[in-house]
């Protein structure tokens, strides 16, 4: 297969050699599409951010389900769709039978500078022949400039409420395509040498990622600091596995609260955590979501909420039912911080219990919710969107640290933790000190 070719037939542009076993139907894909396209007009939060015609969009996706293809192909389809919706949140979620279809390399790439960065990778055969060193840049793929592949071939289907994280997820994403299938890389490695590997997309959305950290990771650093490590808030259990880890917080000079990795899960989970870093009450973000009122259609645009039904902020107070920790406390955020990390530093920010340092946040605080379609297929896309006590949304914008610290690729390859460095400090500092 030629290069151009690959190029094309991953962007699903070249025409199908031939059509493998489908669920779904020409008339079940315009379906799906007409059902994303209306839950999305009676239901999403965010219309404000929308910049595309979701009318226009609604004709051309029924023309192309029309169009015979694979199920593979749609799914990217209607990805591209829903990324109009510039939400962080929207996603197509297909079947368990297409799911395993779709797979990436076992490589953790992450953005550094829009650059993507082998930051690990899981052990295998192939992996054990190809060795990717960690630290190498990917410069191409299938012998197109990485930059170029990005920005063609996968931007298109990322949905993200802000241009960095939208970015970071493309990196991440970069490498996933039909199971199976090669792909070849070109690497500059840290000492600044070129070399190819040859990788192939096994692991499938189906199966666990071999690289995801632990939802909570707790490090103890020798000047008494410790730094605890929010990856997720998907389960209670976070919550548990905290308190059992600082049953009391004897010996600890300082500690760190690092968000940095920190995008799903339940806003309630953060706020228990917070509640035992604080011995003041403290108050919670302000929402809204969606009311409509049919009368309300003659005087409104037709992309917006007849109006709104607000909850919040509330008041939450220390927990009782633990010992609190009253010494210094710093947080750190990257472009990936979301959902429940973003409403963990709202809250923080208002109680007053330290500072916030690293990088401006995603900028997608909002709780998404799974509509039907076909043959167990599902979009999500957000259905709420928060603000500050105060009401001033950051969707979009993002929540900036009040010690920015930008994360370089010399700071990466050294090994260096510039975010974390100042943290240290901040909380090992004598209280009062600037």
């Amino acid at each position: 297969m030629t290069t151009r070719w690959a190029f094309l037939s991953w962007l699903g542009l070249a025409a199908p050699l031939a059509l493998p076993a489908q669920q779904l139907t020409a008339t079940e894909r315009a379906q799906a599409v007409a059902t994303a396209w209306s839950e999305a007009r009676y239901n999403f939060a965010l219309w404000d951010r929308v910049r595309a015609d979701w009318d226009s969009a609604l004709a051309a996706n029924l023309r192309l389900a029309a169009e015979p293809q694979t199920d593979l192909l749609f799914h990217r389809r209607l990805r591209r769709c829903l990324a109009l919706l510039n939400d962080a949140y929207a996603a197509v979620i297909p079947p368990p039978s297409l799911r395993s279809r779709i797979a990436r390399p076992p490589l953790l790439l992450r953005s550094v500078e829009r650059r993507p960065l082998i930051l690990d990778y899981a052990q295998n055969d192939e992996m054990r022949v190809a060795r990717p060193e960690r630290l190498a840049e990917v410069v191409a793929v299938q012998g197109i400039p990485v930059e170029t592949w990005i920005r063609d071939s996968v931007l298109p289907e990322i949905s993200a409420a802000s241009p960095a994280d939208r970015w970071r997820r493309a990196v991440a994403a970069m490498l996933q395509g039909e199971k199976g299938t090669p792909l070849h890389l070109s690497l500059k490695l840290p000492g600044g040498e070129m070399r190819g590997i040859s990788v192939t997309r096994s692991v499938s959305l189906n199966d666990r990622w071999p690289l995801e950290p632990p939802a909570l990771e707790i490090d103890s650093l020798a000047d008494g600091v410790v730094v605890v490590r929010l990856n997720s808030l998907a389960e209670e259990d976070v919550v548990r596995q905290f308190d059992r880890a600082f049953r009391d917080f004897t010996n600890v000079r300082g500690l760190v609260l690092d968000l940095r990795q920190l995008t799903e899960g339940r806003s309630r989970y953060a706020y228990d955590i917070l509640a035992r870093l604080v011995v003041e009450p403290f108050v919670t973000v302000r929402w809204r979501t969606p009311q409509h009122r049919a009368g309300f259609r003659a005087f409104v645009p037709a992309d917006s909420a007849s109006a709104w039904y607000a909850g919040g902020p509330d008041t939450i107070a220390p927990r009782a039912n633990a010992p609190a920790y009253g010494g210094q406390v710093a947080v750190l955020t990257s472009t990936a911080t979301a959902g429940p990390g973003e409403g963990l530093l709202v809250a923080f920010r208002n109680s007053g219990r330290g500072v916030i340092i690293g990088e401006t946040t995603a900028g997608n605080p909002s709780d998404a919710a799974a509509f039907p379609l076909p043959k167990n297929w599902s979009v999500q896309f957000s259905v709420r969107r928060d603000a500050f006590p105060d009401g001033v949304e950051f969707v979009g914008k993002g929540i900036a640290p009040a010690v920015p610290v930008a994360v370089t690729v010399g700071d990466v390859l050294a090994g260096r933790d510039a975010a974390l460095e100042k943290a240290r400090k901040y909380v090992t500092a004598p209280p009062g000190s600037p």
